[in-house]
């Protein structure tokens, strides 16, 4: 229960009272980041449901593509703008990772950012109601996966740092978990285009695990953050785009 509650906090900014959670927990949490990610997606769902129904159809495309931000604040599509910064800045690998610690968003993570929830915006409003409200939730599950995969296929690229914890053991569990639950939920709610959607993400995973190892040695928290952006919109990409 506790690496649960960890890998809540972790991904989200749900309140969890006063759990403080362990070293020991922070090392287990990855495991349980699909079933975070499943607890995120069935907490949007009614919302989801609610936006579709009653809302305009532009009008609950923006209200689904901004709600994920509700769980994390921004912080992933902060990992987002810092990534783009660092790996479109043509700067030696050293100089990259300073770039993506610094705190400030420069041009290229600010087009990121628009460019992700544009197209987000697009995607679902390109679908119709039913498809609406069940696009959400499960991009919102496979984007915690694709965690996952990344970590396992993953080295940290720094000596330190906040993602550092995660990457001391493989979530060999958290992976066969991951792939269960973005395969068959996105079975049970799209038929074989919902599981392709996330085979498609896991493959996602595992190129961006060797894009960032290219590009900067490894991992980080901000790669991680990036690799959960990016995994939403290539579900909502994969549910339109498969018959």
């Amino acid at each position: 229960m506790r690496p649960l509650l960890a890998a809540i906090g972790t991904l989200s900014v749900i309140p969890l009272g006063k759990f403080n959670p362990t070293e020991r927990d922070l090392e287990r949490a990855a495991n349980f980041f699909p079933v975070a990610g499943l607890l995120f997606a069935l907490i949007a769902f009614p919302f989801s449901c609610l936006a579709a129904r009653y809302f305009a159809p532009l009008a609950a495309a923006m209200a689904l593509a901004l709600l994920p931000e509700l769980f994390t604040k921004g912080f992933h599509l902060d990992g987002l703008a810092d990534t783009a910064d660092g790996f479109l800045s043509s700067r030696p690998r050293e100089r990259k990772l300073e770039i993506m610690r610094d705190s400030h968003i420069g041009t290229m993570g600010v087009l990121a950012i628009v460019m992700l929830l544009g197209f987000k915006f697009a995607l679902l409003a390109s679908m119709n109601r039913p498809a609406m409200a069940l696009a959400l939730p499960l991009a919102l599950l496979n984007g915690r996966c694709a965690v996952v995969w990344y970590i396992a296929a993953s080295s940290y690229a720094r000596k330190d740092g906040m993602g550092a914890i995660w990457f001391r053991r493989k979530p060999v569990a958290g992976w066969v978990l991951g792939f269960l639950l973005a395969c068959g939920i996105g079975f049970g709610c799209f038929g074989l285009p919902g599981a392709a959607a996330g085979a498609a993400v896991l493959i996602f995973a595992l190129a961006w695990s060797r894009i960032t190892r290219t590009v900067i040695g490894g991992a980080t928290g901000d790669t991680i953050g990036a690799c959960e952006e990016l995994a939403e919109l290539l579900t909502l990409a994969a549910l339109l785009a498969l018959p």
